[in-house]
């Protein structure tokens, strides 16, 4: 498609994840211009757009996908509407961002890039992780060889159950008629897909989950294990009823270590035959500020985003083995 210089976006779903985590972002991007936002209670979106100075706003998502001066797209909605809006932005032609996981499901995920790859329009995929510089950081120790050659990584998730569990009031992130991996699809999907962008593919995927508590339809506690193409081997566990929070990723070497949090910014540690040393990396106000900027960098110059439709497709794949989802 044609390269613009100045690319106007619109956002489907102005709810709590745009207000500061994305939103601003396309703000702030050089290139960029953030114009028109669409919520179904149109009091909240007048509200939106009044407070981040956008000049347009809808209540309807067909409205805003058949403006013909917007130029992109960013679907952040539930993960059970990004199929729905993601076919219809892919038919209008039009640059799209989604939020993730792209899909409930690897079917779904597979039918949303096919849509795009037909249209010839690029699709992303908000796994912001893979441009985050800390994280980048942590690629750039590995494919170094700090720690020698990686043999195994390992992630472990652990917190208790949160107030809205508790009074099993609703919630569709745990809803398994929406996500069947309960927070499992919102949280771990983030590090199974930095661990590919890491260490490469997953290969064999395999999983276990159960509802350890009845609070909720979907599963609380889910435990996997793993190999990579490159012949890696990966184990993960996530429990959301545990006693204290954890988040922990070993990534272990044929000559040291390194670990990270996924979701804590605590420093990245490394161990290794000659020294033991930290390193901390802020993150931006904004989280998804560098993937966004990554998305204009692809649009104007040409250079390839991390995180696209086909990558988060392999992530959706991951996440279904892992929670033996057959078709």
């Amino acid at each position: 498609m044609k390269k613009k210089e100045n690319i106007r976006w619109g956002i489907i779903g102005c709810g709590a994840v745009t207000e500061v985590k994305s939103g601003p972002a396309y703000q702030k991007t050089n290139g960029f211009q953030l114009t028109a936002v669409m919520r179904r209670d149109e009091k909240l979106a007048k509200d939106y757009a009044k407070r981040h100075e956008i000049e347009t706003y809808y209540s309807n998502a067909d409205d805003l996908i058949n403006d013909e001066s917007i130029d992109a797209i960013y679907i952040a909605t539930p993960p059970d509407t990004h199929k729905l809006y993601g076919l219809r932005v892919a038919e209008a032609g039009k640059i799209c961002c989604i939020e993730k996981p792209l899909a409930p499901s690897y079917q779904d995920s597979k039918a949303i890039l096919e849509a795009f790859e037909k249209a010839k329009t690029p699709l992303f995929v908000s796994y912001y992780r893979r441009s985050l510089p800390r994280f980048n950081k942590v690629k750039e120790l590995l494919d170094k060889g700090e720690i020698g050659e990686v043999r195994h990584i390992n992630w472990h998730f652990n917190k208790p159950a949160n107030d809205v569990d508790l009074s099993q009031q609703y919630n569709w992130r745990t809803d398994n008629k929406i996500a069947l991996g309960g927070y499992f699809d919102d949280l771990a999907s983030h590090g199974l897909d930095l661990f590919a962008y890491l260490v490469g593919e997953f290969d064999v995927v395999k999983g276990i989950g159960l509802n350890q508590q009845n609070l909720y339809s979907s599963f609380d506690s889910v435990s996997a294990c793993w190999t990579h193409k490159k012949g890696i081997t990966g184990s993960g566990s996530w429990n959301f009823g545990g006693f204290s929070r954890q988040d922990k990723v070993t990534v272990n070497g044929s000559k040291g270590e390194i670990t990270f949090s996924v979701f804590d910014e605590d420093p990245i540690s490394i161990c290794n035959l000659t020294h033991k040393k930290e390193i901390y990396i802020e993150n931006p106000e904004n989280i998804q500020l560098y993937h966004v900027k990554n998305i204009r960098e692809q649009l104007i110059t040409g250079t390839m985003h991390p995180s696209t439709g086909s990558t988060a497709t392999h992530t959706s794949w991951v996440m279904d083995q892992i929670l033996r989802v057959d078709y």
